[in-house]
């Protein structure tokens, strides 16, 4: 099916796949691979600013538990975790669009 895939992008009958197929395809990758490194950085940044769910020592630093203080940062965490699962569904489909690219015109690069 993938080879079905090559063909329909094929200028020639003969060749396995388009020149602007075999010229575009080591940049494309290149593109992807950044983007993918952008992401995974944007990942670890959002996981180390997301707030724990243990208490641990908060109560030495004399932090008082009142209603404005529990919910004044519950927005901003909601979007950190909402940013952090649009973030993992992205670094999905970007890995798994490179690797069917790279199994379609493997050998390119």
């Amino acid at each position: 099916m993938l080879k079905n895939f090559a063909r329909l992008i094929c200028a020639d009958s003969d060749k396995a796949v388009a020149p602007w197929v075999e010229n575009s395809f080591p940049i494309i990758k290149i593109v992807l691979i950044c983007i993918l490194a952008v992401l995974a950085v944007a990942m670890i940044v959002f996981v180390c600013m997301q707030k724990s769910n243990q208490n641990g020592i908060s109560a030495i630093s004399g932090q008082t538990n009142t209603f404005y203080n529990r919910n004044k940062g519950a927005t901003l965490q909601g979007k950190i975790k909402l940013l952090t699962i649009i973030d993992a569904v992205l670094i999905l489909v970007i890995t798994i669009v490179f690797l069917i690219l790279h199994t379609i015109f493997r050998g390119f690069i």
